[in-house]
């Protein structure tokens, strides 16, 4: 699982990271989001300002993106919040990265739906290629981190990538996915399996066969 634990509070890390602020762009969204909220709550939107936070950050480093402490104290002084407040959120939740990760952060599910199909080979492929789990390799580009499930468990393997999953996957297509991204392309997210759309049963489906065109109504016949 991915460490909960965040980046030691170092003065270079106070040098790099304390002017942070949001750009023009995203502190527009920024106040987009606050304003969903009625006035006084606008500690509602601590969690998309983490993200914001979190894409800027990997913007200006060429990563994934994550939180250096100076980072969650602007987003707590920006929604008028205790620091520790901020920091129960982004470390609760693994989305937010606490420490650096690569361009890639390279998530793969371990839990037992996924390891039943082959998960344990899709580990093995990252190894092959230098990841270990809670590091990033040396070029960085990949951070690797097992997790657990992402929800995927009918087109099981999956891994998630940055913002993308990639599922029914085997060794081979993993490798297939990280040489395209390694190349600076974009795999096609989503199911990997030849001629299977999303997680319809594979050679399509078997039942309501009629709703695949158009929404038949069966209840005459029940």
């Amino acid at each position: 699982m991915a460490a909960r634990n965040i980046a030691p509070d170092t003065p270079e890390l106070r040098q790099r990271w304390g002017g942070f602020a949001f750009t023009k762009e995203l502190k527009a969204k920024a106040d987009w989001h606050i304003a969903k909220y009625p006035d006084g709550r606008q500690k509602s939107a601590v969690m998309p300002l983490l993200d914001l936070a979190q894409r800027q950050v990997g913007a200006e480093t060429n990563t994934q993106g994550w939180l250096p402490l100076p980072v969650i104290e602007y987003v707590a002084d920006y929604l008028d919040m205790p620091v520790i407040r901020v920091l129960e959120v982004a470390t609760f939740y693994t989305m937010y990265n606490l420490v650096p990760v690569g361009r890639f952060h390279v998530q793969v599910c371990g839990t037992t739906p996924c390891m039943l199909r082959g998960s344990d080979d899709l580990l093995d492929a990252c190894y092959a290629r230098g990841m270990r789990k809670g590091h990033t390799t040396d070029d960085g580009l990949w951070t690797l981190t097992e997790v657990e499930c992402m929800g995927n468990c009918a087109t099981a393997p999956m891994v998630q990538i940055n913002d993308d999953n990639y599922e029914d996957l085997t060794a081979e297509r993993l490798d297939t996915v990280l040489d395209a991204l390694a190349a600076g392309e974009e795999p096609r997210a989503g199911t990997q399996e030849p001629g299977r759309h999303t997680s319809e049963p594979v050679g399509g489906p078997t039942t309501l066969k009629e709703m695949v065109d158009a929404n038949h109504d069966y209840r005459s016949e029940w």
